[in-house]
């Protein structure tokens, strides 16, 4: 029996394409034909598989605007939002495409020979994307992938598949040969859990929700499998008194109603010095009425809808009960929309406040001093990114290092590049994506001994 997901504009509700489901037997499929390419991939000279990356690139930059267009019809991003992560891409196949050639093991000296490390390609890799950030995430795993010899089997989430099938298409375009990089479309539970079991696939990239990412994790580790987890958030922005306060302010709404507030690393715990609390909020409030959320087609837009009417019910569950809140403004009518919510007067233990939302909900809480901020950081399961707001250069390292977070800014919401790693501590994740050491991720380390000994001819 045959299934299809049915790809609804989130802004307008409309139809936008029903993509038909990979079944078991498809992946099983798809499992062999991989390997076969994967073989004959390896075996090209570093400066070949360089090049067809290179091309893929350039291939992608052709038609950013056709993918970013695509992207805010299935996913409701906004345009801007959408043209960077296409272009994000294109850089992630270029930056991957300069390490192929740099991928070199090591000589270690040993007694009585010659010693050596290589670094060889794990086979056929399962890339697990999810539907907040469809085209950026799958190329977080895809081109290191390629670029360290494996083959790539990407299944997007069921809701965004279409960036996904277009880049396949471009691939191939491209020149990459044919059947390296498949996309999956299909369910979870089936397409991906056949992903998952297979033992023709050596490692599974996954990022999403920290519940199935757990049960991934057990799935690898009944087969001895490779992961890497990519995981929730719920990331604390602390506001230190001697900050720029208002540099502070200006910048707090969009670390957390970026892309709706559908970001594993949305500040969404924002902790503001007591001393400043009342100052902070005079300017925070206006700051949240000023974002403007609309059209995400509009070239004026800051944020667009919520990607489902799933996730729609899910926010509102979180902000019931007679919370106090300050909010935004949000179009009515059709579309899955929330407008940016900022609570306030909760316990840190609350659900809001200590559980992932995933939507464009914040809350704020007062904090004493340097310890007291540093606790209230860290009394949470997550622990993937951050910001820390002070002028003080000793007291912006002390945090820094008391923080339990793989990624944190001073001064500044950023979190991802994709020259440097990526990845949470505790519940967030496991292993670290991007950087200089990505392509690593996707190799075997062999070890080589040469012996020296013998007799002289």
């Amino acid at each position: 029996m045959s299934y299809e997901h049915h790809v609804l504009n989130p802004a307008t509700e409309e139809l936008v394409a029903t993509v038909p489901a990979t079944t078991v037997q498809e992946v099983d499929t798809a499992v062999v034909r991989a390997a076969a390419a994967q073989q004959k991939w390896s075996a090209l000279a570093p400066a070949d598989r360089a090049r067809a990356l290179r091309r893929f690139a350039v291939k992608v930059d052709e038609h950013l605007e056709e993918l970013a267009q695509l992207e805010v019809r299935q996913a409701g991003h906004t345009i801007g939002n959408a043209r960077w992560e296409a272009g994000n891409v294109r850089d992630l196949l270029d930056y991957a495409a300069g390490g192929v050639e740099r991928l070199s093991g090591r000589q270690i000296p040993v007694p009585g020979g010659l010693n050596v490390t290589l670094l060889e390609p794990l086979g056929v890799v399962g890339v697990i994307a999810p539907w907040n950030f469809p085209m950026p995430i799958a190329a977080w795993g895809t081109a290191p992938a390629l670029a360290a010899g494996n083959a790539v089997l990407l299944k997007p989430a069921e809701t965004t598949p279409l960036t996904a099938l277009r880049l396949a298409e471009l691939a191939l375009e491209s020149g990459l040969p044919e059947h390296l990089f498949q996309v999956l479309p299909g369910a979870g539970d089936v397409t991906g859990n056949a992903l998952v079991e297979h033992p023709g696939v050596a490692k599974i990239v996954f990022t999403g929700s920290t519940r199935v990412g757990k049960q991934i994790m057990a799935k690898c580790a009944d087969r001895v499998k490779r992961v890497t987890l990519e995981l929730g958030g719920k990331s604390p922005n602390i506001v230190f008194a001697d900050a720029d306060i208002e540099a502070a302010a200006a910048a707090t709404p969009m670390s957390f109603l970026d892309n709706s507030g559908q970001d594993c690393c949305a500040r969404t715990r924002i902790l503001v010095q007591r001393s400043a609390y009342d100052r902070f909020m005079e300017l925070l409030g206006p700051a949240i009425d000023s974002v403007v959320v609309g059209d995400p087609g509009d070239e004026k837009t800051q944020m667009g809808p919520l990607i489902s009417k799933v996730q729609l019910e899910r926010v509102r569950s979180y902000v019931t009960g007679g919370l106090d809140t300050i909010t935004g403004s949000a179009p009515e009518g059709p579309g899955f929309w929330f407008p940016p919510t900022l609570v306030t007067g909760v316990d840190p233990a609350a659900p809001v406040a200590a559980e992932e939302v995933f939507g464009p909900v914040a809350v704020v809480l007062p904090f004493e001093d340097e310890a007291d901020a540093v606790r209230l950081a860290n009394a949470t399961e997550y622990g993937l990114s951050g910001s820390i707001w002070t002028r003080d250069s000793g007291r912006a390292i002390r945090v820094s290092q008391a923080v339990r977070a793989g990624n944190l800014s001073v001064n500044s919401h950023a979190s991802v590049r994709y020259w440097t790693p990526f990845g949470g501590y505790k519940q967030s994740g496991l292993g670290r994506e991007l950087g200089p050491d990505a392509l690593t991720a996707f190799t075997e380390t062999k070890n080589v001994f040469i012996s020296t000994e013998g007799s002289a001819q």
